[in-house]
């Protein structure tokens, strides 16, 4: 595993610190509190002197009134800049979660299909949530201890030096070991912190696979297996947290033991310098108070490193993802409603995950208007096709023109505009239909038109029925739905954005006889004027097609008409007489329950 140098710590946190900037005078207010705060912690042990030398040895009666008025204040300032100081830095906190989970998502939306085809979702999501406020933690409150307690322990320390400078001497001696000791609890922390939050994105993927899948878990009886992948995320979690708690809870005492050997000599000494008349009781005291005062910043120093290797570990994370290159579009010519012509040249497409081609050599021209449809096995090329065209993927060779003009030279919105997509996979939201109808670019559409989309797609047939018609929230992916109403909302979808060229992935897959029908008429109706490529798996649903062109292996085997292609056995010949046989198959008479086997 990589590890970081110090020299990119430095940097990263340095860019984590500039998340902070945009509310600069907010936490200008929390590190000037914080720093009024370090600066009156010598108050306290310089205000024993006096009171003790002036109360017990001289008798003062104004020593014994003033100062303990002065503690009183001391403690009520510095309790109102603790205040201050909290507030600002956990508003200034907050405002920096919630900028880096906008620059996650805001990159998220806009990374390439290939990104998402090897990213697991539950890392990418636990990079939101979790690493997001690791990072925020180290990029505020620990500045403000740093700021807050260096001011504080240096503050003590000249204080000492003021009092006896012989005996601080020698307590400043002992900073080079406590910076070894810190240096390697840092290492330590920070490795361990990375592989934190490597397991819980592990956690939030096995979860979200098991909740997303909850059904093929109980059918296949697979709740067993899913909880030992749970536990086995979860205490891999456990033992790097606990490897991150045992350096940090290693690293303060450690401190502490080095810092104490110096306290005994002093202690030592001062007594003899004591004995000797050269120190009063009040500076004795008042100077022990500061030793002892100075311990506490000294260990929420060391204990400061904690957050902040989990910070830069964090950060780490979450950088590499925000510096991701976003989906490609060097495209400048913006086009508005095309004539849809669509011309493939000798294109050819690999993966990077595989080493075959899924197309090869493909070179086809498609008319404005027409009605393609693309048949083929599994895996012979046909998502790949439609993808290319939506440049969801760009072709490893050869060219897509668009009337005439390179879809690369196309900016990509203004060529997606152009596209409306029916897929097999409905991708639904959890909101309402009409939202659902109306998602994205399309959401200003007026009533009228979202229920004419509804209407053609056969989509108010069942809205009619429910309680809040349009406005029913449909729950995740359209849960309360079924198969059939969900590809209907889909299909309605792509009603309403009338774009010029459609591309069904069997679109009707998922409705029964009835629905099927109604819906076939509709995508009648919604073809006319379109340029429209047909993802077909049963052939008997475009035999109307213009064209038919049958993909094998990544290159076209055969094109025609229906007819044509069925004069001229190849192909697809023989995946429609296989196609006809298996609907023709007699099936077995049901057997009643009651009936013997």
């Amino acid at each position: 595993m990589r590890s970081i140098t110090g020299g990119q710590s430095i940097q990263i946190y340095r860019r984590l610190l500039g998340y902070v900037r945009p509310y600069w005078r907010t936490f200008g207010t929390a590190i000037a509190s914080m720093a009024l705060l370090a600066v009156s912690a010598p108050a306290l042990p310089a205000l024993l002197q006096p009171l003790l030398d002036g109360s017990f040895v001289a008798k003062d009666p104004t020593a014994r009134w003033l100062i303990p008025s002065l503690i009183i204040l001391v403690f009520l300032v510095r309790g109102v800049l603790s205040y201050i100081g909290d507030v600002t830095i956990q508003w200034v906190s907050q405002k920096v979660v919630m900028d880096l989970r906008a620059a996650i998502f805001r990159k998220l939306v806009t990374l390439p299909s290939k990104f998402y085809d090897n990213a697991a979702s539950g890392g990418l999501i636990s990079k939101l949530t979790f690493d997001v406020a690791q990072v925020a933690d180290a990029s505020t409150r620990g500045v403000i201890v740093l700021v807050q307690d260096s001011l504080a322990a240096t503050g003590l320390i000249i204080y000492l030096m003021y009092c006896n400078w012989s005996l601080a001497l020698i307590f400043l001696f002992m900073a080079p070991i406590v910076g070894l000791i810190v240096a390697w609890a840092g290492r330590r922390l920070r490795e361990m912190s990375r592989r934190v939050q490597q397991s819980m994105g592990m956690i939030t993927q096995v979860a979200q696979e098991t909740i997303e899948c909850q059904k093929a878990v109980k059918i296949f009886a697979g709740q067993s297996y899913e909880i030992e992948r749970f536990e086995q995320a979860i205490n891999r979690v456990r033992q790097f947290t606990m490897k991150v708690a045992i350096a940090a809870a290693a690293n303060g005492p450690l401190v502490l033991l080095v810092l104490s050997v110096a306290l005994a000599f002093i202690t030592y000494l001062a007594g003899k310098q004591a004995q000797g008349g050269s120190m009063s009781v009040g500076e004795f005291v008042s100077f022990f108070t500061a030793i002892a005062m100075l311990l506490s910043p000294i260990k929420r120093l060391t204990g400061i490193n904690e957050h902040l290797q989990r910070g830069v570990a964090a950060a780490e994370s979450v950088f590499a993802l925000i510096d991701r290159e976003p989906e490609p579009d060097q495209g400048t010519q913006r086009i508005t409603r095309a004539d849809a012509k669509i011309e493939f040249r000798d294109v050819s497409l690999s993966y990077d995950a595989a080493h075959v081609q899924a197309l090869r050599g493909v070179s086809v021209v498609i008319a404005p208007g027409e009605t393609v449809a693309l048949v083929g096995a599994s895996g012979s090329g046909k998502s790949s096709f439609v993808n290319l065209i939506s440049r969801f993927y760009s072709p490893s060779s050869g060219q897509i023109l668009l009337d005439g003009v390179d879809i690369e030279a196309i900016t990509l919105p203004s060529l997606r505009d152009n596209i409306a997509l029916v897929s097999q996979e409905v991708i639904l939201f959890n909101d309402s239909i009409r939202n659902n109808i109306a998602y994205g670019a399309m959401r200003d559409s007026g009533e009228a038109e979202i229920v004419r989309a509804a209407n053609a797609a056969h989509v108010m047939e069942f809205v009619h029925a429910l309680p809040e018609g349009l406005d029913t929230v449909i729950g995740e992916n359209g849960v309360r739905l079924s198969g059939g109403q969900r590809q209907r909302l889909a299909i309605a979808r792509a009603v309403l954005k009338d774009a010029p060229i459609l591309i069904l992935d069997e679109a009707s897959s998922s409705l029964d006889s009835a629905s099927e029908r109604h819906i076939q008429e509709a995508l009648e109706d919604l073809r006319k004027g379109r340029t429209c490529i047909i993802i077909a798996h049963r052939l008997s649903t475009i035999e109307n097609a213009d064209r038919i062109i049958v993909l094998d292996k990544g290159k076209i085997a055969e094109t025609g008409t229906h007819a044509e292609l069925i004069a001229h056995p190849g192909v697809y010949t023989k995946l429609h007489r296989l196609q006809f046989k298996d609907n023709r198959r007699p099936r077995p008479a049901p057997v009643s329950p009651c009936q013997g086997g």
